[in-house]
């Protein structure tokens, strides 16, 4: 075990991050247990000087005690590549800031830095329309802003499902049944009149049962899934949407999905990868912070984030 690291998150702000829930806390938790020292980075610190990438990092200790789960120890401006891993942990909206920093950090790689997502990985990779890769695992699917394309579709469907590309926690999604008498103004609402490109996926009924995630750490399949249940009148089961989770094995056709995009996606430098399954099929690829690493935890007892730290000490 490499011991001894220093290990810098990249996170949203600290003091809104919820330790009872959040993958990222759990994952500087199981650092600090494996010897490793943990910082905390703000996105808004990173910086260029003369060619440099660094950033204000904090050193922290962290603590089991979900309401005071950490102290703030002295602030630094450090280089990235005086860190043996950086984890790039910041939530969506993948805006243009976001862009930005990808930028900067893709420098701070070339100067020698460890980041995780790789940050160019991060930037090319569209949560949403990345499945496009592997459509023999996914619902049928367009992606499109033309409205005459996405009403055929619901059409032919009949029953399909409607979202954002760049959203998350189950914002913006809709269930369009062809005859659903607002299926205009919803196609208009989401295209902004045809200036901005929606995908559309046929509705898997499975959702009943749970949108499985499941999570992938550095080319190894984790074997339990979160189902996000979906509560009743609801069609989305994203937690944030008031979804509940249940943590379950990996069915055989889930793990046989995981297993085929385990190696490729690690082989671009995605550490932590979250694939969404309904019903065995894959509707979504999310490498920018994939969570439900705590509810695994707490309802199998398998810890997955001890795996990421595992396998960053396997990266050094």
């Amino acid at each position: 075990m490499a011991t001894g690291m220093r290990i810098a998150f990249i996170v949203d702000p600290i003091e809104k991050l919820k330790a009872y829930k959040d993958s990222s806390i759990a994952m500087m938790r199981a650092a600090q247990a494996r010897g490793h020292a943990v910082y905390s980075i703000g996105r808004d610190s990173l910086s260029v000087r003369d060619g440099l990438v660094s950033a204000r990092a904090t050193a922290l200790a962290l603590h089991d005690d979900d309401h005071h789960w950490y102290v703030s120890g002295e602030t630094a401006q450090e280089a990235l590549r005086s860190f043996d891993a950086v984890l790039m942990r910041q939530d969506p909206p993948f805006d243009a800031e976001y862009v930005a920093a990808t930028w900067m950090l893709e420098r701070a790689v070339a100067q020698g830095a460890k980041v995780w997502n790789d940050p160019r990985a991060i930037r090319d990779h569209s949560e949403k329309l990345s499945i496009s890769e592997f459509p023999q695992f996914t619902p049928t699917t367009l992606v499109a802003r033309d409205a005459g394309d996405l009403n055929a579709f619901i059409d032919e469907q009949q029953d399909a499902i409607l979202k954002p590309l760049d959203g998350m926690g189950g914002i913006g999604i809709f269930r369009v049944r062809a005859d659903d008498p607002n299926r205009n103004a919803i196609v208009e609402t989401l295209t902004d009149n045809g200036r901005r490109t929606i995908m559309a996926q046929g509705y898997l009924p499975q959702i009943s049962e749970g949108d499985k995630r499941v999570l992938l750490v550095g080319g190894e399949v984790m074997p339990y899934s979160l189902a996000r249940i979906p509560k009743a009148g609801e069609t989305r089961g994203n937690l944030a949407a008031g979804g509940r989770g249940v943590a379950m094995p990996l069915t055989d056709e889930e793990r046989a999905v995981a297993e085929a995009l385990a190696t490729p996606l690690w082989a671009r430098g995605l550490l932590i990868v979250g694939l969404d399954l309904i019903g065995g099929r894959l509707t979504e690829i999310n490498v920018t912070s994939p969570t439900c690493m705590v509810e695994i935890r707490q309802q199998t007892g398998y810890d997955i984030a001890t795996k990421v730290i595992e396998a960053l000490e396997a990266t050094q």
